[in-house]
């Protein structure tokens, strides 16, 4: 493979770890808690997408439009019945831990629920697409990754017209800046945090649908997504949708481009060792911001 298809194969997975890490950083900058549950819901979507492949066979791209609200009711649904009563005893809180070891006590129950109802098999949608590449002149990549990296970067761009463009995206910007102010500008500021955990959790079923073609499912592969999710969302800086599309594509670029000359062992380290660089530079990250939302 050549150095360009390389570089492609390494921006269409970066521009998916972005989209992954999206919705960690929807949660995060706007309820000020670390969803460990994030990579076991990703797990999640990845799972309802297959089996609705599998029961329909219909094109996984379009199963967006079915996976996204079911997505989008899970994620609201938990913040409703789990994380807003745990929220409102530590209100005066900034980061309640609570939050956080209940995330991640979901993400146990989510990944032990899976393999008693699915098992431990690992599985994929074997389309027409996911063995075939696309030629773009001398540049040779997977059909399914590229797109991938399209819808990805399709996605990404609506997420950003939808939080400046719609009031709904004003709401969710203005209680991530000033919770209580916001409150006093009559915005329902609990309501506003079940819906963006529901948006951060229907963000994921467009991760889903254009990894489960090229991607094995199994029990655990939210774990192998969830590292670098959070390496992304702080590498671009928390908050910003371009940081989190920009931080996928480096480490996106890094694993494939690394891939092709050192160990894995190595490719790894690498990215940390570049994380660590841009931190010790500037802390808040690529594009990120000393102030909130």
């Amino acid at each position: 493979m050549g150095f360009l298809s390389v570089v492609a194969n390494g921006l269409s997975m970066g521009a998916i770890y972005g989209l992954i890490a999206l919705g960690l950083t929807l949660i995060f900058g706007i309820m000020r808690i670390i969803n460990f549950a994030q990579g076991a819901l990703l797990m999640l979507s990845m799972m309802v997408s297959y089996w609705l492949w599998a029961a329909t066979g219909i094109n996984p791209y379009i199963l967006v439009i079915i996976v996204g609200p079911i997505m989008f009711a899970v994620g609201y649904i938990c913040e409703r019945c789990l994380i807003k009563p745990v929220l409102d005893e530590q209100k005066d809180v900034r980061e309640p831990v609570a939050v956080l070891l209940l995330t991640a006590a979901l993400a146990i129950v989510l990944e032990n629920a899976a393999l008693m109802v699915f098992g431990a098999d690992y599985v994929m949608a074997k389309t027409s697409f996911s063995t075939s590449t696309i030629a773009l002149g001398p540049v040779t990549v997977s059909a399914a990754r590229f797109y991938g990296l399209i819808i990805a970067l399709l996605a990404a761009g609506i997420f950003y017209l939808f939080l400046h463009r719609t009031q709904v995206g004003c709401n969710i910007r203005a209680t991530g800046q000033d919770r209580n102010a916001a409150a006093l500008m009559g915005i329902d500021v609990p309501k506003t945090y079940a819906i963006a955990f529901g948006i951060g959790t229907a963000l994921l079923s467009v991760a889903a649908v254009v990894l489960i073609p090229f991607y094995y499912v199994h029990p655990s592969v939210g774990a192998v997504f969830m590292t670098k999710a959070f390496i992304v969302v702080v590498l671009g800086g928390l908050g910003s949708i371009p940081g989190a599309v920009l931080g996928g594509v480096i480490i996106g670029l890094i694993e494939s481009i690394g891939a092709q000359y050192m160990a894995a062992t190595l490719t790894a380290m690498l990215v940390y060792l570049v994380f660590l660089l841009v931190l010790f530079v500037k802390p808040t990250g690529i594009f990120g911001s000393p102030y909130d939302w």
